[in-house]
């Protein structure tokens, strides 16, 4: 089975009979691509309403990995489907590769390629430099905004 993102009806992805997307994905398309939805559902595609413990189990990988800031609720709710269908995740999005990756959910890419190695993102300070592992609002030392970064 394949969890279809948005980028795979934007990039008339050629997917298989065994299909499946989020509720979320239908809302997010507009015009031709809301059509190709449309289509798909009527032709048995499965919409996949995650349960929360699954949900929350994403979010926390996200969070872990540094990604949860660069994830939609509909990317999350994605990552989730997959993880509980034990499915392919369809998708162009490096956060939700990521996030894939440390949950050992397959994924195949559309038009760009995939991510070639796992990250877990640093947040630098931009007044101070320091760096911390977890995302903060503000630097506890000096007040100033932090920015990710990549710790290789």
């Amino acid at each position: 089975m394949e969890i279809l993102d948005s980028s795979a009806f934007i990039n008339e992805y050629d997917a298989g009979d065994d299909i499946a997307t989020v509720p979320e994905v239908g809302m997010e398309l507009e015009g031709e691509h809301s059509y190709r939805y449309d289509a798909l559902e009527g032709a048995g595609m499965y919409i996949h309403v995650p349960e929360e413990a699954v949900v929350g189990r994403v979010e926390r990988a996200a969070r872990e990995s540094g990604d949860a800031d660069e994830l939609s609720e509909t990317d999350i709710k994605l990552v989730a489907a997959a993880f509980e269908l034990d499915a392919t995740l369809v998708t162009d999005d490096y956060a939700m590769q990521n996030v894939a990756d440390r949950l050992d959910i397959r994924v195949e890419f559309i038009a760009q390629e995939g991510i070639t190695e796992a990250r877990e993102w640093e947040f630098q300070c931009q007044g101070c430099g320091r760096t911390f592992d977890e995302r903060k609002d503000r630097c506890p030392i000096c007040g100033s905004g932090l920015a990710r970064k990549n710790p290789s």
